[in-house]
């Protein structure tokens, strides 16, 4: 019996589980191996749509199924809250105090958002990371009448790399739809001397911040709120005034990868081979996503490409032989759409060896970033795309 153990719902471990599924097809039957997820919740998240919500364009009871409906029937669910791994004994203890044995390991477990690690972020800041935030982001957004807003970084990695330029483009948009653009201030702060961590892309992002007139702060790493007096102030020592602030939270890995000794503290990312997901050179333990420390977008789009090679890596294994084909290798491939507000958008394909080369922004790629979102429930977590 091949024991092969997920832990994680995400886009990354559930389509890893169904194309294991269909690869191990014989070997399930036979009862030769056997998968299982282990999700928190139960429930599968499309998290690219916080955004949505908060722009007015979207609803949190459309970015949540079942995770047991989007599994492969003959992978096995279990609901519960991760608490070890111990590696030696190959062995992975819930807080309930199941145990469950593997022999292969896939961790699938995402990023954490820790707003509560800066001072007044809970109370100051708004955010879209979550659904109950990326909606309180929205009544504010509804709220405001002119002023100054602020949206920055407060530290990196975080998910979704392009978002936050992405909303300060979306919210300059609305401001002019809804005739307060004159009366409005919009600051974009980027922790880095860039707007964007990926050269290309900043390239291509600065002129469109110009252009919307939107200023541009860089290195400004975000170190505490004043909210008395209304300032967001930077490690750099500049200080920003605001009327409403946008933030990205603070993202660490999971809690129990710094427990367990598999990710060093305080981030928590896993040490992972850049080509074959092992996680510290261990053999029979992967990972994917934003767990990863792999310096690439957090983000489904790539937990989306590193899937089928985790996929083969495993097959592999237990057909006893070497991984080959065009999965054998993570060669670093992420594919993501990108908002400019304005019903436009512009598309990043990039790789390890290939930097992104954005084309000129235009309504296709905004309707095709629309079109994946719908269509993402029957596609990508079922192995389909």
């Amino acid at each position: 019996m091949h024991r092969i153990l997920i832990l994680g719902g995400g886009v990354g471990g559930t389509l890893t589980a169904n194309l294991l599924a269909k690869r191990l097809r014989r070997q399930l039957k036979a009862g030769e191996a056997s998968i299982t997820v282990v999700d928190q919740t139960g429930k599968h998240t499309y998290q690219p749509g916080f955004m949505y919500i908060a722009m007015g364009g979207e609803r949190a009871e459309r970015l949540q199924r079942p995770e047991r409906g989007l599994l492969d029937p003959r992978v096995s669910l279990v609901v519960g809250e991760v608490d070890r791994v111990d590696d030696g004994a190959q062995i992975v203890s819930l807080a309930t105090g199941e145990r469950l044995a593997y022999d292969f390991l896939v961790l699938a477990s995402g990023a954490r958002i820790m707003p509560e690690a800066i001072e007044h972020f809970e109370t100051e800041a708004h955010h879209f990371y979550s659904a109950e935030a990326a909606l309180r982001l929205r009544h504010a957004l509804d709220s405001f009448i002119g002023g100054r807003i602020v949206v920055g970084i407060a530290s990196m990695p975080y998910k979704c790399p392009p978002a936050p330029l992405e909303v300060s483009f979306l919210i300059e948009a609305e401001l002019r739809q809804r005739g307060l653009r004159d009366a409005s201030e919009l600051h974009f702060c980027s922790p880095i001397g860039r707007a964007f961590n990926i050269e290309s892309v900043s390239e291509m992002a600065t002129p469109i911040l110009e252009q919307k007139g939107i200023e541009l702060h860089i290195f400004f790493n975000v170190e505490a709120i004043d909210p008395a007096r209304k300032v967001v102030q930077s490690l750099e020592g500049e200080e920003l005034p605001y009327d409403l602030l946008v933030l990205v939270p603070p993202h660490h890995g999971a809690q129990f990868l710094i427990d367990s000794g598999l990710a060093p503290a305080p981030g928590g990312w896993l040490p992972t081979d850049r080509h074959t997901l092992q996680v510290g050179g261990r053999p029979n333990v992967y990972a994917l996503g934003d767990a990863t420390d792999l310096p690439l977008s957090k983000a489904g789009s790539t937990a989306h490409f590193e899937a089928p090679v985790v996929t083969e890596r495993i097959v592999a294994a237990i057909e006893g032989r070497e991984a080959a084909g065009k999965h054998a290798d993570y060669e670093g491939k992420v594919m993501c759409f990108f908002e400019i507000g304005d019903g436009k958008g512009t598309l990043l394909q990039f790789d390890y060896d290939h930097p992104p080369k954005p084309p000129k922004p235009n309504q296709l790629f905004h309707l095709g970033k629309i079109v994946f979102n719908k269509a993402y429930w029957h596609t990508v977590p079922k192995g389909r795309v």
